[in-house]
């Protein structure tokens, strides 16, 4: 492999000293005409390329902000990214996207990574419920944003989607179509949004005057198809089953659907179905699924826009406070809630 070359190797050509280079690429002000022509002509003789990484370390301000999301296989996080993405290169500042792929050992060792790398800030999704990773990425210094994830009994930034009233949105549509006995299939019990949708969803019930007993919870540990095809198998399994399925995201909900389309069951004629974040294959089902809509871009966009202004890029940082912006969720009716009963 040919070794790359270094501004030693401009000096060497041009007959100048590496500090001289180093003025010509960073203060061509302070260097002579004819010394800064013999400088830029060795430069593109040898093809030279400066080190922005190694100058970003050396001054200690990335441009490079993190980005940690829980499972990058899931469109709402793409969408969060593209969100992120925007802002950035608005501000001259470039992404570096990471899956922790629901893994708190994963999440560790990404954030490890971007400590190493000195980013400019991180915005994550939290996968470790404990908050151990958060605090030991803290001692670093490095300043982060919390996404869909509110930041509680913290000082950090979040911007977050009203999951509790998401959640009521979808059961109270459910009831308000008949429905008495709803299936919940959530996903880990140690993730905030898991559990503030559920609790959306008791208040639903509640507000209909049914007790908690109307909600039959089918917990998964992965927010994904493969888990939501487990549930669906389990759901068909029941004795008592329901008559209606909220699910914590679209893809639980999409896995789901396939479940029941493998065993005969109508979708929305047996069993009604209401999905969560309203990815784009929601509305391309072979079921067109009804489902919660979260505002990912606009996230991802705001989150950025948070830290580009604590660290500086996008606004003064001094005058900088830090805030928990909560999105409200839209409920959009398709044909996997139709039923009539």
């Amino acid at each position: 492999m040919a070794r790359s070359v270094g501004i030693k190797d401009v000096a060497r050509v041009a007959g100048v000293s590496v500090g001289t280079v180093s003025n010509v690429i960073n203060r061509p002000d302070a260097v002579g005409p004819d010394i800064r022509a013999r400088v830029l002509s060795a430069i593109d003789r040898l093809g030279y390329v400066r080190s922005e990484s190694a100058r970003q370390l050396r001054a200690g301000r990335s441009r490079i902000m993190g980005l940690l999301v829980l499972d990058m296989g899931n469109p709402f996080f793409v969408d969060v990214a593209r969100g992120a993405e925007r802002a950035a290169r608005e501000a001259g500042l470039g992404v570096m996207v990471c899956n922790s792929a629901q893994s708190p050992g994963e999440e560790a060792e990404y954030l490890s990574l971007f400590a190493e790398q000195r980013v400019r800030g991180v915005l994550l999704t939290p996968a470790d419920a404990t908050g151990r990773n958060i605090a030991a990425f803290r001692r670093h210094g490095i300043p982060f944003v919390l996404v869909d994830r509110v930041a509680e009994g913290t000082t950090e930034c979040s911007v977050s989607v009203d999951d509790v009233a998401g959640g009521a949105l979808a059961v109270r549509h459910l009831v308000e179509a008949g429905h008495r006995s709803i299936a919940y299939v959530s996903g880990p019990p140690g993730f905030n949004q898991v559990r503030d949708r559920r609790t959306g969803a008791l208040a639903a019930l509640a507000e209909a005057g049914l007790g908690p007993e109307a909600l039959r919870e089918l917990p998964t540990d992965r927010l994904d198809v493969a888990a939501g095809r487990d549930a669906g198998a389990r759901l068909l399994g029941l004795a008592d089953r329901p008559t209606a399925v909220f699910c914590a995201n679209d893809l639980l909900a999409l896995g789901v659907l396939q479940s029941l389309f493998a065993a005969g069951v109508s979708v929305p004629g047996d069993l009604a179905l209401v999905g969560y974040d309203d990815i784009e294959f929601a509305a391309a089902a072979a079921v067109p699924l009804t489902s919660v809509r979260q505002p990912a871009a606009a996230m991802g966009a705001l989150a950025a826009g948070l830290l580009l202004e604590e660290t500086g890029a996008g606004g003064d940082p001094e005058a900088h406070e830090h805030r928990r912006v909560v999105l409200q969720p839209e409920l959009v009716v398709r044909r996997s809630s139709l039923s009539s009963r």
